[in-house]
């Protein structure tokens, strides 16, 4: 992912993906609030987006072990 955008859309297509199953997937990672927007290293944008990351992955396998992928 490379913007917030792209996150939310991936947030949406795999909650409509589960939508009327039951859920055990844990919910993706809050969309961080403290960015000062100067572009650290390290910024708090790019521990969001490995983070969400991993929860697609998460996403993905429960996807494919239900047949709905």
């Amino acid at each position: 992912m490379r913007n917030l955008a792209e996150a939310e859309a991936l947030v949406a297509a795999v909650q409509a993906a589960l939508a009327g199953q039951v859920q055990f997937l844990r919910s993706p990672p809050p969309v961080p609030t403290t960015c000062c927007g100067r572009g650290c290293n390290g910024c708090v944008w790019e521990g969001y987006y490995r983070a969400l990351q991993f929860w697609r992955e998460d996403a993905v396998a429960l996807l494919m072990h239900r047949g709905a992928l």
